[in-house]
């Protein structure tokens, strides 16, 4: 099962879900926007990444970079940042069964979706 974490504002993520929907393999569609991280199910996703909280955050937002610019801050804080301001957070997200990645481009997706 291919799970896409997606923002349907987003042309990334639109291209992401059209190329999951080309796979004609079963997918669910989770908009984070609307349905929430909790901190828990996003420190699972960031540990299915394998990557540091702080890898997760789009760096050019203004809310980053009006708040967060320039500060360290531990992986529970930044997960804990994240959960507090969703749009902070790379999109998309495609998961399957054996990998997870920040599908950003054509070439990610296809390594993610070869299961």
């Amino acid at each position: 099962m291919i799970t896409i974490y997606h923002n349907p504002r987003c042309s990334k993520s639109r291209n992401a879900l059209e190329a999951i929907r080309k796979s004609e393999k079963e997918f669910d569609v989770i908009e984070y926007l609307v349905d929430l991280f909790t901190e828990e199910s996003l420190r699972t996703l960031i540990e299915k990444l394998n990557i540091k909280a702080e890898e997760l955050v789009r760096k050019n937002e203004s809310v980053f970079l009006e708040n967060f610019k320039g500060k360290s801050y531990t992986d529970s804080k930044w997960i804990k940042i994240l959960v507090e301001n969703p749009k902070l957070i790379q999109r998309p997200i495609v998961v399957t069964n054996t990998r997870a990645g920040v599908a950003r481009d054509e070439q990610t997706i296809e390594i993610i979706l070869k299961d």
